[in-house]
């Protein structure tokens, strides 16, 4: 399996180069060159089979020529391991054709566990393999990073330095991150926004001669190794009702459109799928481009789900790769127009390409805390506010009703306590093994949204750096 660039001036690279490349050499994301296939009777196969099974057969064609194929098996196995549901990503059903997909049963309480966990024990693999160590870099709106803490504190090859915009994510979030003490763990908050803390982390890899010096690895989900791991829970979730002789739908509460694009990777497979509801807070620049065609950059503004407060959505650019036909350079252009303008449309020929598989819908924090409340009040079910953008995108977005919606629950509402309590009166408490979070010491530094004073505080720290010289 080869993988190329979104802007195609990069090499094609293998699995493993590619995952611990992260972001590509002309600032692009990687895709693999073709899609595997998952036939009829291949999604068949795949029921009855316990999820780290499943999640081996369906993304071991993407690790075809990889240092760890032989041992790629048990590394998914141990990932999945500690989750908390012997299902791992469980189906809650709510009504005759609305579920739940529950994906917050891992270490941090987050769907990034499910490929965090994953990522930790291959990188870990690779490097081994390779005698290497990295210095990975990332930016976090808040879930991200405590995974990420989780899966690679302590891990002896690799450094990792974290970015959250400083007071924009949820306490709970924060020290999720910062009350881990690991030598390896930095975590940055940074004064700004996601969107400053994403841009830094472009610009440090965009900077060859750092990244090479240091390095550089990527665990956002521009690391095509993240997408991979979350294609699985839309396959094992349509098989588990029926899949292929019965197809499915999805909303996605969403702000990266890493998770959105795995759910179009598996429909790329052959997933039967009718569509994805692209769900938003009130930072809607997602559910504007369905509506208008076009991708505008407005404020951030704060909400009540800040995982979703973002207005640059990395992930897209893989999206708009296909949109444009695969023309790396095409997608260059737009994007450096993007960045330099603030917008950019696409004709209505693509529009109705891309409408016929996506959808979109926004919500405000009135609107979550209400549907938080109905949700709770018509099914006895607890949501945290992203994944009530998603349901109430569901609901409002369903086109068939004979259809099964699946709204992708991404975050367990103790993560949100504050949101949930204003919305059911009821503060949802930590899991047991969480329940001193509060009272842990915290470690993290303050830092301005600027690159060079990020450039060399990483430098002073790295361990690649020091070893090197």
């Amino acid at each position: 399996m080869r993988y190329i660039s979104t802007r195609g001036q990069a090499p094609a690279l293998g699995f493993d180069e590619v995952l611990l490349a992260g972001l590509a050499r002309d600032g692009g994301l990687y895709l693999p060159e073709s899609w595997p296939t998952l036939t009829p009777d291949r999604l068949r196969s795949l029921a009855g089979l316990s999820y780290p099974q499943l999640a081996a057969a369906v993304m071991r064609p993407f690790v075809t020529g990889s240092a760890i194929e032989d041992r790629f098996d048990r590394l998914v196995a141990e990932a999945y391991a500690g989750f908390e549901h012997s299902a791992v990503t469980p189906l809650r059903q709510l009504d005759a054709n609305d579920w739940l997909l529950e994906l917050f049963h891992g270490p941090t309480l987050a769907f990034k566990d499910v490929a965090m966990q994953f990522l930790g024990r291959i990188f870990d693999a690779v490097l081994e393999a390779r005698d290497e160590r990295v210095t990975i870099l990332g930016a976090t709106s808040g879930d991200t990073g405590a995974a990420a803490v989780e899966a690679f504190a302590g891990r002896s090859r690799i450094d990792l330095f974290m970015l959250h915009p400083e007071g924009r994510v949820s306490e709970v979030q924060r020290r999720q991150m910062t009350t881990v003490q690991a030598d390896n763990v930095h975590n940055l908050a940074v004064r700004g926004t996601f969107d400053d803390c994403q841009d830094l982390v472009k610009a440090c890899f965009n900077d060859h001669g750092f990244r090479d010096g240091l390095h550089l690895s990527a665990v956002n989900s521009i690391n095509w190794a993240r997408v991979m791991a979350q294609i699985v829970y839309y396959v094992a979730s349509a098989v588990a009702l029926g899949a292929p002789e019965r197809r499915v739908a999805f909303a996605v509460p969403t702000g990266n459109f890493g998770n959105v694009f795995a759910g179009h990777a598996a429909r790329c497979m052959g997933l039967p799928m009718e569509r994805l509801v692209v769900a938003s807070n009130s930072n809607d620049i997602l559910a504007r481009f369905f509506e208008r065609g076009e991708m505008a950059i407005e404020s951030v503004v704060p909400t009540l789900s800040p995982s979703m407060d973002i207005q640059v959505s990395s992930n897209f650019e893989r999206l708009l790769f296909e949109l444009l036909d695969g023309q790396g350079a095409a997608v260059a252009e737009t994007l450096t127009s993007f960045r330099r303008e603030g917008r950019f449309a696409l004709p209505d020929a693509v529009m109705e390409q891309v409408r016929a598989g996506f959808d979109g819908y926004r919500l405000d924090d009135e609107g979550t805390v209400a549907e938080i409340a109905r949700c709770y009040q018509t099914c006895g079910a607890v949501l945290d506010p992203h994944s009530a953008v998603g349901l109430a995108a569901a609901r409002a977005r369903r086109d068939d009703p004979a259809v099964p919606m699946i709204t992708l629950a991404t975050a367990h509402p103790a993560k949100f306590p504050d949101a949930v309590e204003r919305a059911i009166g009821q503060r949802p408490a930590l899991p047991p093994r969480l329940a001193d979070l509060h009272e842990r010491p915290e470690c993290l530094t303050v830092v301005p949204a600027d690159e060079t004073q990020l450039k060399a505080f990483i430098g002073a720290r790295a361990r690649v750096q020091t070893e090197a010289a």
